[in-house]
């Protein structure tokens, strides 16, 4: 097999968990060819680039081999070439350690694990040390 579906060769190589959310992907402009923003009917052959906006993360990778069965997560490294450059992760890790800084509306209130980490990260306040106070009442 020399070409396969975009959108079938993402579900299969693991990429999106399933084809449907491969196809949306496509159709909303989050998936790109050789930098060329594509349908999921478009055919890719091996040496393709790919590209895949997870935001805040943009993904590429090389096709090693054109498939449209899914494949167990082994095998993988054989399907594709991860070439997504250093920064892109960089960025994923900095979006996760502020992730609760930057909370989408309407997403709810911050657990207490964030609570939390917001605390530890802002420090001792002075509302919560009195004994300042103490001092003067002695005198």
């Amino acid at each position: 097999m020399n070409e396969a579906r975009i959108d079938k060769w993402l579900w299969a190589a693991r990429i999106f968990k399933t084809r449907t959310i491969a196809a949306d992907a496509c159709k909303n402009g989050r998936v790109a060819v050789n930098d060329v923003n594509v349908k999921p009917s478009r055919m890719v052959k091996v040496g393709d680039t790919i590209s895949v906006r997870k935001p805040p993360v943009t993904y590429s990778f090389r096709i090693l081999k054109t498939i449209e069965q899914r494949v167990c997560a082994k095998l993988v490294p054989e399907i594709y070439e991860n070439i997504t450059t250093p920064d892109q992760y960089e960025l994923l890790e900095m979006n996760r350690i502020s992730g609760f800084v930057n909370r989408q509306r309407g997403t709810g209130r911050p657990t207490k694990k964030d609570r939390r980490a917001m605390d530890a990260f802002v420090g001792p306040s002075l509302e919560t040390d009195w004994s300042f106070f103490d001092d003067e009442d002695d005198e």
